[in-house]
C-alpha cells in the first residue's frame, strides 16, 4: 500500500477554500481519516444497538375532520387507546358444526401473553356472517399498538392456525398481524449493491477502483442507519425512514463516489500532476452543489407541515449530508492510500480501449446538434404521454387488501369481505357531540342511505359525552366509491343533519383519513412546488450565471416527476403487469417530487458544470455541447444504471409502499439519464446557442458568485 504526498501549495496562490482544506486534510492523513470514519461507523452502530430505535408514526393532519374523531377518542377515553387484531375462521359445512374447536382455539389464544380478552363470536353481535359460515373475534391486547411485541403477535398467529384443519381456515387480521408478518427486509438491498459492483467493474475494469465508490457508500449510509435510530428518541421518525433513506443513501452515495472517482481517472490520464485536487476542485464542488439542491427540495417538504413527512425529510437530508462528507473525505483518503495500485489498473484498463473515451458520446451531440427540432419534439411527446395517467391519480392509504394473497392478514381481509361485505374491513367512524337524540336520527340517516349496507347502534364513550356510528359502505375501503361516499356525507347529509338536530358530526376512519391527507397535500402543494422549483433555480442561475438554464432544468425536471408519476399510476392503480390494483400510498408523490426533483438537478449539474467548463475555455457554444457531453456521458448513464438497479431492487420488497418508491425513481432517474440529459438538453442549448449564458447585467451584481470550476 503506497500513499501519496499531495502537492504543495505554491508561493503566493489564492488560499484554498473550505472544501479544499478539508479534503487536503483527508489526503494528508489518509490513514487517519480512514480509521475515524471507521470509529465513527462503529461507535454509532454500537451505540444505537444498545439504545434501539424510537420509531413514531406522526400521521396527524391538525384541521381535518379525521383528525378531529382522532383528537374526540384521545380526549374522552381516559383509559387510552390498546391494540387487537381479528381472529377470522370459516368453515364449509357451517360454524355451527365446528363450535368446540371455535371454543378451544379461543380458550389457547386467551392464555398468550398481553391478551386481555378474547370475544366470542357466537354471542358478539355482527360476529357471525348470515351464512354462518365466516365470523371473527376481536383479540383485544393489554398494550398499545407501539409497545406490542413482534413476537409475541406472531405468537397469536401460530397458536390460532394450529386449529386448523381442511375445511376449517384460521386466519389473524389487522394492522400488527400485516406487521408481524412482513419480511425483515435486506435482499433488495443487498441485490442493489451487488448489481451496481458489476456495473462499477465493468466500467473501471479493476475491482479495486470498483470497490471505492461502493465503500464510500456504505460507510456514509451505515453511520446514518445508527444516527437516524439515536435521532428518532429526540425527534418524530417514521418506521418506514430507515429503508426510504437506505434507498435514497445507495444510489446518491455511489453516484456522488463514481462522479469525483471519474474525474479523477480523467485528469489522471490526461497526464495531471495532481489528479486527486484537480478531480475534487471540480467534481467535488459539483457534488456539493448538487447535495445542496437535493437538500433544499427534501427541505421544502416541511413547507407542507405534515409530521410524518417532516421525519423522512429530516432523515433522507441527514442522509444526503453523510454522503457529501463522506465523497469529499472518505474518498479522497482512499484514492491517497491505494493511489498507486489504482493509477496502475486505471492506465491498464485504458491501454486496452480501442475507441478514444466519449468519442461515442460526440457522435451523439453531433447528431443533435445537426436537427435538435425532432429529438426536441419527440421527447417531450414521449414525456408528456407517460404524465398523462398521473392526473388521475388517486391517493390512499394501503391496507391489506393490497398485501401479498399468502399473507395470513390479506387471507383475513379476503375472509372478511366475502362473509361480510366489501365495506366491511374499512367502516367509517361517524361521531356525534350532541345527545341521544341526535346521535338516534344519525343512524336513521345513515341506514336509510343507498350506498350504506349497514350500521351499528350508538355507542357512547365512558363520559357519555360522545356517540360513535360505525358505517359499512357497499364498497371496498379502497375503490373511488367510497371516497365519493366520504365527500357526500360531509357535503351534504351531515350539514343538512346538524340544522335539524344542532349537533356536530364528523366523519373518520382510514379512508376519510386517506381523503383529508390527499386535500391537505393538494392544497399545500402550490407552496412547496415554489419553495423548491424556486430556490434550486436560483442556486442554478448563480452557479451558471444564466436565466435560461435553470428555467429549462425547471421544466425538464417536472416532466420527468409527471412521467414517473405517470408510470406508477399504471402499474400500482391500474395493475399493469400483475401488480396489485389500488390507489398510490398518499404520500409517495410528494417524497418522489421531493428526491427526484433534488435528483435531477444532480445530472443538470453534472452535465452543464462540464459544458459551462468548456464555454468559458472556448467561447463556442456548439463545441462546449459536445465535449460536455463526451466527457460526462458515460459517468452519467453509468451513475443512472447504479441508481437504476439500487432503485429497481426495490421492487422486491414486500412493501407496496417501497414497491411505489423504487418504481418511481428508477423511471426518473433513467428518463433524465438517457432522454433528457443525453438528447433534449443537447438539442435545447443546440438551439439556444451563446444566449444560454445571458444574465442581465443588474441580475449579475445582485447574484452571489459560486464557481464550480477552478478559475
Amino acid at each position: 500500500m503506497t500513499v501519496d504526498t499531495p502537492v504543495r501549495r505554491s508561493p503566493g496562490t489564492k488560499p484554498p477554500g473550505l472544501l479544499h482544506r478539508v479534503s487536503g486534510w483527508a489526503m494528508r492523513h489518509a490513514g487517519l481519516a480512514l480509521m475515524l470514519w471507521v470509529v465513527v461507523l462503529a461507535a454509532v452502530t454500537a451505540t444505537s444497538t444498545v439504545v434501539g430505535a424510537n420509531y413514531k408514526n406522526d400521521n396527524s393532519l391538525p384541521g381535518t375532520d379525521s383528525q378531529r374523531v382522532t383528537d374526540i377518542f384521545q380526549a374522552h377515553q381516559p383509559k387510552g387507546d390498546t391494540a387487537s387484531v381479528q381472529i377470522v375462521v370459516r368453515a364449509d359445512s357451517g360454524l355451527d358444526a365446528d363450535k368446540s374447536r371455535v371454543a378451544s382455539m379461543l380458550a389457547a389464544v386467551r392464555t398468550l401473553p398481553h391478551v386481555a380478552s378474547v370475544a366470542d363470536p357466537f354471542t358478539a353481535p355482527g360476529s357471525m356472517s348470515t351464512d354462518r359460515r365466516t365470523a371473527y373475534s376481536t383479540v383485544s391486547l393489554d398494550v398499545a399498538a407501539t409497545d406490542m411485541p413482534v413476537e409475541d403477535v406472531r405468537t397469536i398467529i401460530h397458536r390460532a392456525q394450529d386449529f386448523a384443519r381442511p375445511g376449517f381456515q384460521v386466519e389473524v387480521g389487522g394492522d400488527l398481524a400485516r406487521n408481524a408478518a412482513d419480511s425483515a427486509g435486506g435482499a433488495s438491498e443487498g441485490a442493489g449493491i451487488l448489481a451496481a459492483l458489476v456495473i462499477l467493474v465493468f466500467l473501471f475494469g479493476s475491482l479495486l477502483a470498483a470497490t471505492l465508490p461502493l465503500l464510500t457508500a456504505v460507510f456514509a449510509v451505515g453511520s446514518t442507519v445508527g444516527l437516524l435510530m439515536l435521532a428518532s428518541h429526540f425527534f418524530t421518525v417514521p418506521e418506514y425512514t430507515t429503508p426510504v433513506m437506505m434507498l435514497v443513501g445507495l444510489g446518491v452515495g455511489i453516484d456522488y463516489a463514481l462522479l469525483i472517482f471519474s474525474r479523477y481517472r480523467h485528469e489522471l490520464l490526461k497526464g495531471a500532476a495532481d489528479p486527486k485536487t484537480v478531480a475534487l476542485d471540480t467534481a467535488g464542488r459539483s457534488v456539493l452543489f448538487a447535495g445542496c439542491t437535493v437538500v433544499i427540495a427534501l427541505l421544502g417538504l416541511l413547507a407542507l407541515g405534515l409530521g410524518s413527512l417532516q421525519g423522512v425529510a429530516l432523515g433522507v437530508t441527514l442522509t444526503v449530508l453523510m454522503t457529501m462528507l463522506a465523497a469529499v473525505t472518505l474518498l479522497p483518503a482512499l484514492l491517497t492510500l491505494f493511489g498507486k495500485r489504482i493509477e496502475r489498473s486505471v492506465r491498464k484498463h485504458a491501454a486496452k480501449q480501442r475507441r478514444t473515451p466519449g468519442d461515442g458520446w460526440r457522435k451523439l451531440a453531433g447528431l443533435v446538434q445537426r436537427g435538435p427540432w425532432v429529438p426536441l419534439l419527440l421527447g417531450i411527446v414521449a414525456l408528456v404521454a407517460l404524465s398523462l395517467p398521473a392526473l388521475n391519480m388517486r391517493l390512499g392509504f394501503a391496507d391489506a387488501g393490497t398485501d401479498d394473497p399468502a399473507k395470513t392478514s390479506r387471507k383475513a381481509y379476503d375472509l372478511l369481505a366475502d362473509g361480510f361485505g366489501p365495506g366491511f374491513n374499512g367502516p367509517l367512524v361517524v361521531v356525534t357531540e350532541g345527545d341521544q337524540t341526535a346521535a338516534q336520527v344519525l343512524g336513521q340517516t345513515l341506514s336509510a342511505d343507498p350506498d350504506i349496507a349497514a350500521v351499528t347502534p350508538p355507542q357512547l364513550t365512558p363520559d357519555g359525552k360522545i356517540a360513535t356510528v360505525l358505517a359499512f359502505p357497499k364498497s371496498a375501503p379502497q375503490d373511488a366509491a367510497t371516497s365519493d361516499l366520504v365527500q357526500r356525507l360531509r357535503d351534504d347529509t351531515l350539514p343538512r343533519l346538524e340544522s335539524q338536530t344542532r349537533a356536530t358530526y364528523l366523519v373518520g376512519g382510514a379512508t376519510a383519513a386517506a381523503d383529508d391527507f390527499a386535500s391537505a397535500v393538494s392544497k399545500r402543494l402550490p407552496i412547496f412546488v415554489l419553495v423548491v422549483v424556486g430556490l434550486s433555480a436560483l442556486l442554478l442561475m448563480a452557479v451558471f450565471r444564466s436565466v435560461l438554464i435553470p428555467l429549462k432544468a425547471a421544466v425538464l425536471n417536472l416532466l420527468s416527476i409527471g412521467a414517473s408519476l405517470g408510470v406508477i399510476t399504471l402499474v400500482f392503480q391500474q395493475g399493469w403487469f400483475g401488480a396489485q390494483a389500488g390507489p398510490i400510498e398518499a404520500f409517495v408523490p410528494v417524497m418522489i417530487f421531493a428526491i427526484v426533483f433534488g435528483l435531477s438537478m444532480d445530472y443538470e449539474v453534472f452535465l452543464v458544470s462540464r459544458i459551462h467548463e468548456e464555454w468559458r475555455r472556448t467561447q463556442d457554444a456548439r463545441a462546449a455541447v459536445r465535449e460536455g457531453l463526451a466527457t460526462t456521458g458515460s459517468v452519467i448513464t453509468a451513475a443512472a444504471a447504479i441508481m437504476i438497479v439500487v432503485f429497481g431492487a426495490f421492487l422486491l420488497s414486500p412493501d407496496r409502499m417501497l414497491k411505489q418508491f423504487g418504481l418511481g425513481l428508477a423511471t426518473a432517474v433513467l428518463l433524465d439519464a438517457l432522454l433528457i440529459r443525453c438528447v433534449i438538453v443537447p438539442a435545447v442549448l443546440r438551439l439556444m446557442g451563446n444566449r444560454a449564458w445571458w444574465l442581465p447585467r443588474w441580475l449579475d451584481r445582485a447574484l452571489p458568485k459560486i464557481a464550480l470550476e477552478k478559475d
